[in-house]
């Protein structure tokens, strides 16, 4: 019988788990709320007895499984699995995780972070079209990637494929990581609402946007690309200008990598083929020939399973 392969998505919200085969086709899929109380000591322990318990359910045994992968935020040890610095997990100290599954399932396990793994997912079985070469940009409360290299997943001394942090506005807009001008703090659903705040401020025309800024209102980047698909004025101008520095990266990132496709996805690329359109204008402004000619901008499709498949794909490391 063919073994099979489990992906886990660890987020700060919710634990996604699934059952996949070897070719990465879901067979199972659960999830369970993340208790990050007590230091996060909780979510590993949880971890384990939500696999052996559904295992159980579906008459399953260890020796049916070629491994479990799984994505996490933080800083992750992928040799050793361990991580640290997961702050939305209120894991603060080193976290022993491929240790503690192995020992309580009794299944291989692998680990990454979490953009890594969904670019692994789209790469292998979403917009990706399992190619050698893909660049993913997942865009949300911040902006993350992963980047996938003849075939390799890239981490070069830990940190590659971190290109919310590429410069696309020197001496811009001050962002977490203590630098000014990253990517992240333009085009995430927060960089986003902080550009429209910003336009607002010095527009003088007549817009919706505006006045939903001037009254207080919530602003949300949906709001803000909704508002720009029906020609609001002020709206336009700030998706040119987010896509605008979104197609600067790409043809950055191309420069060095060329990869076949530049995938996009996360919360604010549900603006769908609005934002992608312009995002490719600048990218082709930007791109040199040869890249521009040959690269391809594509939306995600995977959705919320990205992180599960590309998780479940760590695991094949396992196989004989």
């Amino acid at each position: 019988m063919d073994k099979k392969l489990i992906g886990v998505d660890l987020g700060g919200t919710t634990i996604k788990f699934a059952i996949l085969t070897q070719d990465g086709e879901v067979q199972q899929k659960w999830s369970i709320k993340t208790n990050i109380l007590d230091e996060g000591s909780h979510i590993v322990p949880d971890i384990i007895e939500s696999i052996n318990h559904h295992l159980g359910l579906y008459e399953m045994k260890p020796e049916q499984f070629i491994g479990i992968g799984m994505g996490t935020p933080g800083t992750v040890d992928v040799e050793k699995g361990t991580v640290i610095g997961a702050y939305n997990l209120n894991w603060k100290t080193l976290q022993n995780v491929k240790e503690e599954v192995e020992k309580g399932t009794g299944i291989a396990f692998a680990l990454d972070n979490d953009a890594n793994v969904a670019a692994l997912g789209e790469q292998w079985k979403g917009a990706g079209e399992n190619a050698a070469d893909v660049a993913f940009i997942t865009l949300g409360t911040g902006v993350g990637g992963g980047i996938i290299a003849d075939g390799k997943l890239l981490h070069g001394m830990g940190a590659a494929g971190e290109v919310g942090h590429i410069n696309v506005e020197p001496g811009g807009y001050l962002c977490t990581c203590g630098n000014r001008g990253c990517l992240e703090t333009y085009a995430s659903a927060t960089g986003v609402v902080r550009v429209a705040r910003d336009m607002a401020e010095e527009f003088a025309g007549k817009s919706a946007l505006k006045d939903a800024v001037d009254n207080g209102d919530d602003v949300t980047s949906k709001m803000v690309f909704d508002l720009a698909k029906e020609d609001d004025v002020l709206a336009v101008k700030v998706v040119d200008r987010v896509c605008c520095y979104l197609g600067l990266a790409c043809a950055n990132i191309s420069s060095i990598l060329h990869p076949e496709y530049i995938v996009i996805g996360g919360g604010v690329s549900a603006a769908g083929s609005f934002l992608l359109e312009q995002v490719a204008k600048y990218f082709k402004q930007y791109a040199f020939p040869t890249i521009r000619n040959t690269t391809k901008i594509k939306l995600a499709r995977l959705g919320n399973d990205a992180g599960v498949i590309g998780a479940a794909s760590l695991a094949l490391k396992f196989k004989d």
